[in-house]
């Protein structure tokens, strides 16, 4: 297992500062996971890829751990991206998985005694995994042949809030405070007072250093000049998750719905259904 790594209490300089303090074989995956995989590495004989992406798609960082770890295996070998968790793991086979993920350290055991920062650590993870579900249904309703790297981007587009909840949950508090105390204040204008950086410049130099898809990273470039289909159907999943995150009154969803119905060319009342029926899936 990894040495545990510091706490960040003082934000780098710059974006380079910040990048050179992850590294992605010390991220910690959440416990359900850690569960999930020792019961089936219990029965590895009768698992396939399929079983563990089941208990991987969930869990963002270890969603991450696992791309990068397949990408590093690759490295200088030809032919394309394995672009999903079960591609990665048909590619890499299941008792090299077990092997190579045998001794993780959970997010939880990390996050004990900091009640703050573990509820900002799941109030991220939540909004993530109903971006995800949103970008997942659009993307089944546009009949994408990538819904699953779609609904891979959508999960994966705030890992950086996660990790400054991990690493820096005093800076990810402080943030949290000054954006309580003036409501009109933008995330990105606090994180770039308090940490010298925007989380989505940290987020899109990270996957590019553990090399992640390619297309998993043209998906989440929020700085794109021409956004494509993909990219829009991620963006909408993300306003809707962020907006709903604390009830369907958010003056903004109205806006939401109606670019939600010109993505999958509904009306604008069908449009709202049918996010209320993503929600409900939970």
């Amino acid at each position: 297992m990894p040495a545990e790594p510091l706490l960040i209490t003082r934000a780098p300089r710059d974006l380079a500062g910040w990048v050179s303090l992850f590294e992605h074989k010390a991220l910690p995956v959440l416990a359900e996971t850690l569960e999930s995989l020792q019961e089936l590495a219990e029965h590895e004989d009768a698992v396939d890829a399929r079983l563990i992406a089941d208990a991987v798609v969930n869990d963002p960082l270890m969603t991450i751990k696992l791309l990068a770890h397949v990408a590093h295996l690759r490295r200088g070998r030809e032919g394309g991206d394995t672009e999903t968790v079960t591609e990665a793991l048909v590619m890499l086979g299941v008792p090299p998985f077990f092997r190579a993920f045998a001794q993780e350290r959970a997010v939880e055991s990390l996050l004990e005694g900091q009640p703050e920062a573990r509820e900002g650590f799941q109030r991220v993870l939540r909004r993530s995994r109903r971006a995800a579900r949103f970008a997942m249904g659009f993307a089944v309703h546009r009949m994408d042949h990538d819904a699953a790297i779609i609904h891979e981007a959508a999960l994966l587009h705030d890992f950086a809030e996660l990790l400054l909840w991990l690493r820096a949950p005093a800076l990810a508090l402080a943030i949290q405070q000054r954006q309580l105390a003036d409501p009109t204040l933008r995330s990105a204008t606090a994180q770039r007072e308090l940490l010298n950086i925007d989380l989505n410049e940290l987020e899109h130099a990270l996957m590019l250093k553990w090399r992640l898809p390619r297309l998993l990273v043209q998906i989440t470039d929020e700085h794109a000049r021409n956004p494509t289909p993909q990219m829009r159907n991620v963006q909408l999943a993300l306003r809707v998750a962020r907006h709903t995150s604390q009830g369907w009154d958010n003056p903004a969803l109205p806006d939401d719905t109606t670019d939600v119905a010109v993505l999958l060319n509904l009306s604008n009342d069908a449009a709202l259904r049918l996010l209320h029926d993503l929600d409900g899936e939970a």
